[in-house]
């Protein structure tokens, strides 16, 4: 079961405040989140139901740390669409 621990960010680039004002969030979560989860998450903690979702996967980026190789952690970003009526005051920039 999906919990809201599972979110790490809501984005807040140039891109996704463009799609705020559509209506359109973007969350980035740990890589095993479903989208399914995700609508469990957004109904249980937010109370509302998101109408669409969409997911792109985001692989680490291989970087060196003080000169030994590493890598970046994966992550899941989730496009939600919420009703038009609908507004979460906690993510209002």
């Amino acid at each position: 079961m999906a919990d809201i621990t599972d979110i790490k960010s809501i984005l807040y680039t140039e891109k996704s405040l463009g799609l705020q004002e559509a209506g359109v969030i973007v969350v980035q979560t740990v890589p095993k989140m479903t989208k399914n989860g995700l609508k469990e998450v957004f109904k249980e903690f937010f109370g509302i139901k998101p109408l669409k979702i969409n997911s792109l996967r985001v692989n680490g980026k291989v970087k060196r740390f003080k000169g030994i190789p590493g890598k970046r952690c994966d992550t899941k970003k989730f496009y939600v669409t919420l009703p038009e009526d609908a507004k979460i005051e906690s993510l209002a920039v």
